[in-house]
């Protein structure tokens, strides 16, 4: 592994640790030219997936794009950076059960919404404004609703389920 400080081609594994049980690697290393310590991170490279985007272009999957995306819209939110991680590792798996080599942008976004929506709500709104191109503040106000209604209905099932055990 070439060394980012100095470019030395070659580097010194000090520690390694397995991440996300297991299916990520996580080394710290250092340079033998400049002593400098830097980290590492491997991944298993799984299923290429094209996206389908809604102009019928096709593009192949980004991590680092959908993570921003995410990034965005928790920006300054309390989401940690490890929970945006596993939230998209939630994303991926789900788009590798599909076991469909071409997915439409447009499913990518729903799953990213549907599971955004139970890390952080502010969040989600903001994803889902960018992503749905809320027209006016009626589609707005529409989406928070839905939210709020949500919340209201989770919260009326979870009083029932306790008065039914007392």
């Amino acid at each position: 592994m070439r060394c980012p400080y100095c470019v030395h081609a070659e580097s010194d594994v000090v520690d390694t640790r397995k991440l996300d049980d297991g299916s990520s690697i996580r080394r710290r290393r250092r340079c033998p030219q400049c002593g400098r310590r830097f980290t590492t991170y491997e991944r298993v490279e799984t299923v290429s997936i094209t996206v389908v985007k809604k102009n019928g272009e096709r593009e192949p999957y980004n991590r680092e794009k959908l993570m921003r995306g995410i990034l965005t819209a928790c920006y300054r939110r309390p989401v940690s950076a490890q929970r945006i991680e596993l939230l998209t590792n939630d994303i991926e798996s789900e788009l590798l059960m599909s076991s469909e080599h071409e997915v439409p942008s447009a499913h990518i976004g729903d799953v990213t919404m549907r599971l955004l929506r139970d890390v952080d709500e502010v969040a989600y709104i903001r994803f889902a404004s960018v992503y749905l191109s809320f027209a006016d503040i009626a589609h707005l106000r529409q989406a928070v609703d839905e939210l709020l209604l949500r919340d209201h209905t989770s919260l009326l099932k979870h009083r029932e389920t306790d008065e039914s055990r007392s």
